[in-house]
């Protein structure tokens, strides 16, 4: 049993539709008119399929097929159908649509499994103007509640309570949400990597067994500014090369770490950003991520450091506010383990590492067992129109979370009924 490759590649063709611009790219955001377009296609399509639909509190859509009835709970597989501006139809949506298409080949092959099986949707997993990336899956796991998004809006004073009611979801509807988790009894999430390691290992997949930690805070860095004409190079203290020689040091640090750990200066605003001034001050956002929080805290401590020296040296003073520490998330090695087993047995050469971004399945760690499969990125482009994944890479990931699936459904009833029967025993000897 394998899923209907050209039928998932349709699929994708087709949904990428929604939202595309004259680059080819994909401008996409949750509840933007072609949001709204894409979740009524998602749900009329889910219902032809006979799939029990369900929009919870955070509008997120599942679809529910049920199974034997010999296990309670239920397995999910999914992932996102938003993008980000002139993004790409793979990131997201790729892992959503080969959900469907292995419901859509169960259902072809007349399977059941013992568990009710079902496929999600997450709303607004990319940054949007709210500023709540991932709002979905935080939200389905308690990490934003309906207290907190009471008065959130966007630039335009949108209020979020607003928009998830005109898409069937609402502030109203949270509390249902945590009866909701209690049943979900694994999640598995098929995405594209958004890197170069698959591809320069020339591997088409990867199990996922950890999210890396982040750090991020603004920098702030404090000179004098003065007439760019009549300060001589002596006397001057310019905050934008002090912050150019500290950006250097961030990323000299995180080069030397033998881990696979990342620095980013990405944002930077000068003032007074004239050109007859000097610039006397500078704010930057620092982000460092790495599997291991011990070292991502390290290099931290050697770039402070490092601009301490050459905060002396330039006669400048340099601040700093924290306002990440976002420590390793570790998947559940029951699954992971399962995926690793079943590439194994498929024959499919893969490699396990640490996803560098955050997705939904991180919070839905959790709620339940969580895991991810990555599919090969070409040249490693996401987030633009030139993001792809090859028909071929796709089709190995798809099947991969296939079996993978069979086997977490029967491996989960075994390690339940092997529980019970402990839990029986126990009370037994204790009578």
């Amino acid at each position: 049993m394998q899923i209907n490759l050209d039928r998932l590649v349709r699929d994708i063709e087709k949904y990428a539709e929604y939202g595309k611009n004259n680059n080819g790219g994909i401008t996409r955001p949750s509840f933007s008119k072609a949001d709204h377009e894409v979740r009524a296609l998602f749900i009329e399509e889910l219902e032809e399929l006979g799939l029990n639909v369900t929009i919870d509190g955070a509008a997120n859509i599942w679809g529910r097929k049920k199974g034997t009835g010999k296990q309670e709970g239920t397995i999910v597989i999914g992932s996102h159908l938003d993008s980000v501006p002139n993004g790409g139809k793979y990131d997201g949506p790729l892992g959503v649509l080969t959900a469907k298409e292995i419901i859509k080949t169960l259902i072809e092959h007349d399977i059941m499994l013992d568990h009710d099986l079902e496929i999600v949707s997450f709303t607004a997993e990319e940054s949007n103007d709210f500023n709540l990336s991932t709002f979905g899956s935080r939200s389905f796991a308690g990490k934003l509640t309906a207290e907190m998004l009471e008065t959130v809006h966007d630039y335009k004073g949108n209020l979020i309570k607003t928009e998830l009611e005109e898409v069937g979801g609402g502030l109203e509807k949270f509390p249902a949400m945590d009866q909701m988790a209690e049943e979900k009894k694994a999640f598995i999430e098929l995405h594209i990597e958004q890197g170069k390691r698959l591809e320069s290992r020339n591997l088409s997949v990867a199990v996922i067994n950890k999210f890396v930690g982040m750090y991020r805070s603004t920098v702030r860095v404090s000179g004098q500014a003065n007439h760019s004409g009549t300060t001589m190079m002596e006397h001057r203290q310019d905050a934008l090369t002090a912050a150019a020689e500290i950006i250097l040091e961030i990323e000299r640090h995180c080069r030397e770490d033998e881990t696979d750990l990342v620095g980013t200066v990405g944002k930077l605003n000068v003032f007074p950003n004239a050109t007859n001034i000097i610039p006397g001050q500078v704010e930057f956002n620092l982000e460092v991520r790495g599997e291991d929080g011990g070292r991502i805290y390290k290099v931290v401590d050697l770039i402070r450091e490092s601009w301490k020296t050459i905060a002396q040296k330039r006669q400048v003073e340099v601040e700093e506010e924290i306002f990440l520490r976002q420590d390793p998330i570790d998947l559940d090695q029951e699954i992971v383990s399962i995926l690793q087993r079943t590439a194994e047995e498929m024959k499919e050469p893969y490699r396990t590492f640490a996803s560098m971004a955050v997705h939904d399945a991180a919070h839905m760690a959790a709620v339940t067992k969580s895991a991810m499969i990555f599919v090969k990125s070409v040249d490693g482009k996401s987030h633009c129109p030139e993001e792809i994944s090859l028909p071929e890479d796709i089709e190995k990931a798809g099947n991969l979370m296939l079996k993978s699936l069979m086997t977490i459904d029967r491996e989960l009833s075994k390690n339940m009924t092997e529980k019970n029967g402990t839990q029986v025993f126990s009370e037994a000897a204790n009578r």
